[in-house]
């Protein structure tokens, strides 16, 4: 046998992934979705590796290089937070589920963790949102045959006692992206949804403390969005804030390469944050306040300022100017690559897999539980 052949001998079995996502939008989105742009990119992140792997979604369409299986042909983006549509999609998925055709699940979405110690393959699951929430009741009840991902040391450090089996950073697609190669010189940009979590009133008050313009560019098509915008956002508003509603993935990425920072001044544990990722790649800084996974993110003083108190964040605003574009750039290709992100998961699924948890007694209690 010669080198080349014995290398390829030795080289671990690729694995053969089911990546199941939530029904609402497709993978990547065209507007909003920092879920589906974090799997996308693993999709492929993993394919380039050399895995095989099946994405379950909704929707005709997906943009990744892996196998496509659609639950439903049309997105449920109109059922966004109702429980029924997630759990047809996932009786859909786990009938096509078998021993045969999976090594791993891997479960983006919110029940799923639950049904998860009924399927005859083993299941690893991201947490992308607040697991010390509602969301906690729900991962509280996940059986050890589950394992669970965090996307930050923030995350897992909110609720240690889950049964974690690792954490992984998001990571995303960035070849062909536009960078700067100077400063910005545009206003700053908020780009979130529209909640009192992500501080758009603080980002209005910021700016006009600074003496510097404002872009507002959120996601507001829900009904509590558009409760919140209505009731604080609007009357805030004046000639020194442009508001752009619902702005899709292009616009965002031309916000991103015209602003001189973007403002992130959370209230709320944060466990990842895509957009402040999305901003450095394009090479523009980002002004946070430190909550959640910021100082995860951000180098401060090198890819952006963080900041312990919202009075801090006007002379951040201003002082952000001084920061290279280009070590923005490198930290977030280098730190929050795709591949990075698959070769992060691709050894969370082998040492699940090398460890097999007792998945018969978690089905037996899940079938107890709904006689």
């Amino acid at each position: 046998m010669n080198q080349t052949a014995l290398d390829r001998s030795l080289r671990p079995k690729p694995l053969r992934v089911a990546m199941v996502v939530p029904p609402w939008y497709e993978v990547p989105p065209p507007g909003y979705g920092g879920l589906e742009q974090v799997c996308a990119a693993l999709v492929d992140g993993l394919v380039a590796l050399g895995h095989d792997v099946t994405l379950f979604g909704a929707g005709t369409w997906t943009g990744t290089s892996g196998r496509y299986v659609a639950t439903d042909a049309e997105v449920q983006h109109d059922r966004l937070g109702q429980v029924l549509p997630e759990l047809v999609h996932l009786a859909r998925v786990d009938q096509l589920l078998s021993t045969d055709s999976y090594d791993v699940v891997h479960d983006h979405t919110t029940i799923g963790p639950l049904v998860a110690p009924q399927r005859p393959v083993p299941t690893v699951a991201t947490v992308h949102g607040d697991p010390a929430g509602e969301l906690g009741d729900i991962l509280r009840g996940v059986r050890p045959s589950v394992g669970l991902v965090a996307i930050s040391h923030a995350q897992r450090r909110l609720v240690p006692k889950l049964p974690w089996a690792g954490v992984v950073h998001n990571g995303m697609r960035a070849d062909g992206m536009p960078r700067k190669s100077a400063p910005g010189t545009g206003p700053v940009l908020w780009l979130a949804r529209f909640s009192a979590d992500k501080g758009p009133d603080l980002a209005i008050r910021s700016c006009r403390a600074a003496g510097l313009p404002l872009v507002l560019a959120g996601k507001c098509n829900e009904a509590s969005e558009q409760a919140y915008f209505a009731e604080v956002i609007e009357p805030m508003l004046g000639p020194d804030v442009t508001l752009v509603r619902d702005p899709d993935r292009e616009t965002c990425l031309e916000l991103l390469l015209a602003a001189r920072c973007m403002i992130m001044p959370i209230r709320w544990e944060e466990p990842f944050g895509m957009v402040m990722i999305e901003a450095m790649v394009t090479g523009t800084p980002v002004v946070a306040l430190n909550r959640g996974a910021v100082p995860e993110l951000i180098r401060s003083g090198e890819t952006g300022l963080i900041c312990d108190d919202p009075a801090e964040l006007p002379a951040a605003l201003r002082a952000v100017e001084a920061l290279d574009p280009a070590r923005c750039v490198a930290h977030a290709r280098t730190a929050f690559s795709a591949e990075r992100m698959a070769r992060g998961y691709e050894q969370v699924y082998r040492e699940w897999l090398a460890n097999p948890r007792p998945v018969t007694v978690a089905r037996q209690a899940a079938s107890t539980l709904f006689r």
